[in-house]
C-alpha cells in the first residue's frame, strides 16, 4: 500500500531542505550518544504529525519514535495517546463520540474517521490551551494523523534519498488496556515491522514500552528479536544498596530486565537526585551498563528544563558526560545534535 502523505505548506517543506543542508551525517557507525526525536522535531511542529518527522530527520536526528494506538478497524496509528482530544479537533468533528468520562479514545474511529481530523499542538483539558505556549501556533496550517507502515515508509523513503540510515524507534500504547478492547497491539505492531524488514538486532529499530509483562511477552511469545526497551517512569524508585528498583507494581534488578531487554528508557530526573551544583547521579546508568544494556533517558526539552540548569545544552553536557548515557530523546534534535557532535 502506497501512504497517503500529508499535503506540505511551503514553509514546512523549506524547513526541512534548510535542516537537510545544515547537518553534515557521518556514514559510519556513531560513536556519540544517538539523538533519538521525540515524535519528531515535536518543538517546532505539532507532535507525530510527518512535517515534525521530516524536519526532525533533516535535524541530523539518528531515531525517529513512532507510538502507536490501533483504530477500531485495526490500524495501527502513530500518536501518542490512546486518546485523541488533546491533539486533534475530534471533538469538534465528532462531538456525539466520547465514552461517559468525556474523553474521545481512537480505538473508537475507524482509520477514515481519523484521517479526517486535523491535528494541533498538544492542549490542556479545559480550558483549552497549549501545553507549551511558544511552540507552533494552536489552528494554523494542516496536518493530520498516519498510520505506523506510512510512517515507516517515509522514512524508509528518505533513506534511499539521502543515503542515511535513521531508525525507528517504536513504543507500543497500553497494551493491557487495548487487549480490554479486543486488539493484541503487540502482535499488531510486531507484524507490521517484520513487513518493513524490522526483524532482529542488526534492524535499525528498538521496541519499547512500559508494561513489563508485556515486553517479557513480546521477547518470549511471540519470539520478538528487535532490541527491547524497557521504559522506566518517575515514580519507580531506584535503590542503590542492593540494585533493586520498582517497575510496573513490581521489584526488579538489572539482572531481571536484562533477560529480555537490550535497554533501559527511563525518565532522565530518575538519573541524578538534583540537577544542580550540589546534586548527585544515581547507580542506574552503572546498573544497566554492568548488565550490558543501553540506557536512553527521555525527554530533554529546552523549555522545560529543571531546576538548576542554565541552558539545554548543558543539560546535554550533564547526561552525556557525567552521566554516560548511551542516547537520549529530545524535542530539539537540532540542538541535541549539534551538542553531541562538538
Amino acid at each position: 500500500m502506497q501512504p497517503r502523505f500529508i499535503p506540505q505548506t511551503p514553509a514546512v517543506c523549506g524547513l526541512f531542505l534548510l535542516a537537510l543542508g545544515t547537518v553534515q551525517i557521518a556514514a559510519e557507525e556513531r560513536a556519540r550518544p544517538l539523538v533519538i526525536a521525540h515524535r519528531g522535531a515535536s518543538a517546532y511542529l505539532p507532535e507525530h504529525t510527518l512535517p515534525a518527522k521530516a524536519l526532525a530527520y533533516g535535524m541530523g536526528a539518528d531515531f525517529l519514535e513512532q507510538d502507536v494506538v490501533l483504530t477500531r478497524d485495526g490500524h495501527p496509528i502513530v500518536t501518542h495517546d490512546i486518546h485523541l482530544d488533546r491533539v486533534t479537533d475530534v471533538a469538534e468533528r465528532f462531538p456525539d463520540r466520547a465514552r461517559d468520562d468525556k474523553r474521545f479514545y481512537a480505538v473508537d474511529f475507524t482509520l477514515e474517521e481519523i484521517r479526517s481530523l486535523q491535528v494541533r499542538e498538544r492542549t490542556t483539558a479545559n480550558p483549552r490551551k497549549a501545553v507549551y505556549p511558544d511552540r507552533f501556533p494552536l489552528r494554523r496550517s494542516r496536518f493530520s494523523l498516519h498510520t505506523l507502515a506510512e510512517e515507516i515508509e517515509f522514512i524508509q523513503g528518505l533513506n534511499q534519498s539521502t543515503g542515511r540510515n535513521v531508525g525507528i524507534y517504536t513504543e507500543i500504547k497500553q497494551p493491557k488496556w487495548h487487549r480490554e478492547q479486543g486488539f493484541d497491539i503487540s502482535r499488531v505492531v510486531i507484524q507490521t515491522l517484520k513487513k518493513y524488514g524490522y526483524v532482529d538486532q542488526n534492524s535499525a529499530a528498538f521496541l519499547q514500552c512500559f508494561d513489563v509483562q508485556e515486553l517479557q511477552r513480546i521477547h518470549q511469545e511471540l519470539d520478538c528479536q528487535l532490541r527491547l526497551v524497557q521504559l522506566l517512569a518517575l515514580p519507580d524508585v531506584v535503590r542503590a544498596d542492593n540494585g533493586e528498583f520498582r517497575v510496573d507494581g513490581g521489584k526488579m534488578n538489572m539482572v531481571t530486565l536484562a533477560a529480555y531487554a537490550a535497554g533501559i528508557g527511563p525518565d532522565f530526573l530518575l538519573l541524578r537526585h538534583d540537577f544542580g551544583p550540589k546534586g548527585r547521579w544515581s547507580d542506574l546508568v552503572n546498573q544497566a551498563h554492568a548488565a550490558g544494556m543501553v540506557v536512553h533517558p527521555y525527554t530533554l526539552r529546552a523549555d522545560q528544563l529543571p531546576a538548576g540548569v542554565a541552558d539545554f545544552e548543558t543539560l546535554v553536557k550533564q547526561l552525556v558526560t557525567d552521566g554516560q548515557v548511551d542516547g537520549f530523546f529530545t524535542d530539539h534534535p537540532d540542538r541535541a545534535y549539534q551538542t553531541v557532535v562538538r
